[in-house]
């Protein structure tokens, strides 16, 4: 195929598919093991210094927030990151974490522009940003999870997304028609909240369930956290809502409300005023820290953190959530 355009972006997370499916083969084992672990243990034994870590889904829908919290009190740093989301990665952002970014979305929604972001880049923390749509970054993993080097699309033609990308423009050898060549992604952690799981981390999720199946599939690690957990033959009644199969999964964390202030679809709704409290905290890197002292330094885990929410102010998003409903 003759190559007909390269993004300027580096390809921040270079891959071995062999060596991946090496990986999958000797590390995950098939074996029905009890994986449930509390947020500090999971994050301190799967989350390193400089890791390629993910976080799955958009805004403020059905976010690792517990997981987002404890890998920033745990201080881990230097880390190459992709997402879609707003608040878990503004956070990282704010403490200082994120060295490189495969960006496709991080901004605050109706409020706008993430503040968090623009001043990390614009100061030289974050060192180098690479643009991909949001669909372009879940096909990179969907190739990972295929065991393909890359996946070919029509995504972000003609765009200058494409231009600060890594992706690749050919000649469609069958057709003559130019398409993008989307490298695979081969994630070192991946962080997933989901509705329900089992102990051996059998993960079933309520409402749309984004990348999550090509997320799973496409990392070394898999650090999962639960509304609930439920018994297997609780999970075996609706295996076709099982989107991630235990052998994937290396942690299983209970974390009720780990979406908060985020929503859980069927559930609880979204915390208007707490998102807003951190829209207007993040506007500068002293009050960043104080919001970052307050919510996550001061708490030594979730449960802590929830009491420092409220049994009311929780009530009160699941009270929303069945208004809408």
């Amino acid at each position: 195929m003759d190559i007909l355009q390269s993004g300027t972006g580096e390809l921040i997370q270079p891959f071995d598919l062999d060596e991946f499916r090496e990986w999958n083969r000797t590390q995950k084992s098939r074996k029905l093991i009890d994986k449930r672990m509390s947020e500090q243990e999971a994050v301190s034994r799967f989350v390193y210094d400089g890791c390629y870590i993910g976080t799955e889904l958009y805004g403020t829908v059905r976010a690792p927030m517990s997981l987002a919290r404890e890998v920033v009190r745990q201080g881990k740093k230097d880390l190459r990151v992709c997402g879609q989301g707003v608040l878990e990665l503004d956070l990282w952002l704010a403490a200082g974490l994120v060295k490189k970014l495969d960006i496709t979305y991080i901004g605050l929604e109706v409020y706008g522009t993430s503040s968090a972001l623009r001043r990390a880049v614009e100061s030289g923390q974050v060192e180098k940003c690479v643009e991909w749509s949001n669909g372009a970054i879940t096909w990179r993993m969907k190739a990972a999870a295929m065991g393909v080097p890359f996946l070919p699309t029509r995504s972000m033609l003609g765009t200058d997304t494409l231009c600060y990308s890594a992706a690749k423009v050919v000649e469609d050898p069958f057709t003559g028609i130019k398409v993008a060549l989307l490298p695979a992604l081969v994630l070192d952690v991946a962080l997933i909240h989901v509705h329900r799981a089992d102990k051996y981390g059998n993960c079933q999720i309520e409402g749309i369930s984004g990348f999550a199946a090509e997320m799973a599939r496409a990392c070394k690690r898999l650090i999962i956290s639960t509304e609930e957990i439920v018994p297997t033959e609780e999970i075996r009644r609706y295996p076709d809502r099982t989107i991630i199969p235990y052998f994937l999964v290396d942690a299983v964390v209970h974390a009720p409300y780990g979406s908060y202030p985020g929503e859980m679809a069927y559930i609880y709704g979204r915390d208007e005023p707490a998102i807003k409290e951190w829209v207007d905290m993040s506007r500068t890197g002293e009050d960043a820290k104080e919001y970052l002292d307050k919510y996550v330094y001061s708490v030594k885990d979730h449960g802590e953190y929830l009491k420092l929410i409220g049994e009311e102010r929780l009530q009160r998003c699941v009270e929303l959530r069945e208004k809408r409903d």
